[in-house]
């Protein structure tokens, strides 16, 4: 793993561990948990709505996404 990349991963593990980060999940977590696509007017909203929880769940597996790159970009640097 080049030098740069290690930093670019640090930087991200670094943002998880902040107290701002935590924060930020847990409010997205309660956002997304408001959504009822049950009373969804029409198609057009309904599409809206898909696409902000889609956004929430990649901010909410952001972390674990990042870790699991990282993990997976060591163990091939190490073969």
């Amino acid at each position: 793993m080049t030098p740069e990349l290690e930093k670019y991963y640090e930087t991200y593990f670094d943002l998880f561990t902040t107290d701002g980060w935590k924060q930020f999940i847990e409010d997205v977590s309660e956002n997304a948990k408001t959504f009822d696509v049950r009373n969804v007017p029409d198609e057009k909203a309904l599409k809206f709505v898909q696409g902000q929880l889609l956004i929430m769940d990649k901010l909410l597996n952001w972390e674990a996404s990042v870790e699991v790159a990282y993990n997976q970009v060591k163990e091939e640097s190490e073969e």
